[in-house]
């Protein structure tokens, strides 16, 4: 058997490999198919010594030859891509509620489906709601309503709701503002302030979309409460009914929903910072379970911010930590500010690369693939 030293350029992160790795020996080290998760392992593996087979080095580039279909295995879709499945998901679904049947199965299918990505990636699905530059205006309406699904799911685990519970308040949020779905898309982009019209509209949607729900097969009381009263509040100034009683889990989606709302940006006005919408939720609750859930979830700096370091490099957090002002980032500049190839992790509890402060200008990152910052490979 030939080998041949594995080289760095060779190997893509988040992809299977095409052949069985080996060490200097022969001996298997990592079976064809195999993923390797992030760059951190990628090393690993390469400073032990890694080698390929060239026989099968030969036979894949024959089968490349030929057109084979040996030659890449189909990737599933990243977490990324299913986050933005679950929009469209939503958009197909909101918009035949009542005309085809099995709306309501379709929706409790989706709401497993979302629990599951938040259960196996939270930091990702956080990363998806602070990084909203490139969302498209139109689809304003369903990607907030799954963003305040995702929110919603992890202020009610924080404070301990149960499973089944958490699930409704998810069904809630995605289909709380089912009546004006479309004016929101309309409306993200308008840039003269909410007409009379509208206004009216928006008043009335939380009424309007429980009977909608009602008509297309809901019958869950507590899902159709926490629609109903999504927009109340306990002081009487909320609305339609301007009651001061609305349920927990109508309390939860809208904490959620107006948390959500503060840090997504309008042609109107500028998301506020996490931070600003934090501490204003803060101030509105008083301090209550619900705000001091969101603080804890999303930290002093979740993942997505944008940030500069003490070392001078500028990096966007990815990971979330036990302390909420130290998390897990990728660098994207050196500490002159110029860009880097690749991204470098950092962990921001050491005081050479601790934060310094949040950066406002976010156009370095328009163009940078989330796949990259957490060392997953763009096709998978």
């Amino acid at each position: 058997m030939q080998l041949l030293k594995l080289v760095q350029s060779k190997v893509q992160v988040g992809v299977p490999l095409p052949w069985n790795v080996r060490n200097s020996e022969g001996s298997l080290l990592l079976a064809r198919g195999h993923v390797i998760q992030d760059e951190q392992q990628l090393e690993t593996l390469l400073d032990r010594g890694a080698y390929v087979d060239a026989e099968e080095v030969k036979a894949l580039a024959r089968a490349a030859a030929g057109g084979s279909a040996i030659m890449t295995p189909k990737l599933p879709p990243s977490l990324f891509e299913l986050w933005e499945q679950a929009v469209t998901r939503l958009e197909a679904l909101l918009k035949t509620a009542g005309q085809e049947p099995g709306f309501v199965d379709n929706i409790h299918a989706l709401a497993t489906d979302i629990a599951a990505l938040i259960e196996r990636d939270a930091d990702i699905g956080i990363y998806t709601t602070v990084r909203q530059e490139k969302n498209k205006h139109f689809y304003y309406g369903y990607t907030h309503s799954v963003h305040t699904a995702l929110m919603g799911t992890l202020m009610a685990r924080r404070m301990g709701w149960p499973e089944d519970q958490i699930l409704t308040l998810i069904k809630a949020a995605l289909t709380m503002n089912i009546t004006i779905v479309e004016l929101q898309g309309r409306m993200a982009p308008q840039d003269t302030p909410v007409l009379d019209k509208q206004r009216a509209q928006i008043r009335n949607h939380p009424a309007a979309g429980a009977e909608l729900l009602k008509k297309a097969g809901v019958a869950d009381e507590e899902w159709l409460t926490a629609v109903a009263q999504h927009h109340e509040r306990a002081d009487g100034t909320g609305h339609p009914a301007g009651m001061t009683t609305p349920s927990p889990m109508a309390q939860a989606l809208r904490m959620a929903d107006v948390f959500m709302a503060k840090i997504t940006p309008r042609i109107i006005r500028p998301a506020l910072t996490t931070q600003e919408a934090a501490r204003q939720m803060f101030r509105e609750d008083k301090g209550g379970p619900m705000s001091m859930a969101i603080i804890k979830e999303f930290g002093i700096y979740p993942p997505g911010d944008f940030v500069k370091l003490k070392s001078g490099e500028l990096a966007v957090v990815v990971r979330r930590s036990a302390n909420a002002n130290a998390p897990m980032v990728a660098s994207v500049t050196d500490a002159g500010g110029h860009s880097i190839v690749s991204t470098v992790r950092r962990d921001t509890s050491d005081p050479t690369y601790a934060i310094a402060g949040t950066v406002a200008d976010k156009s370095p990152l328009m163009r940078m693939p989330p796949e990259r910052l957490y060392g997953l490979s763009l096709g998978a």
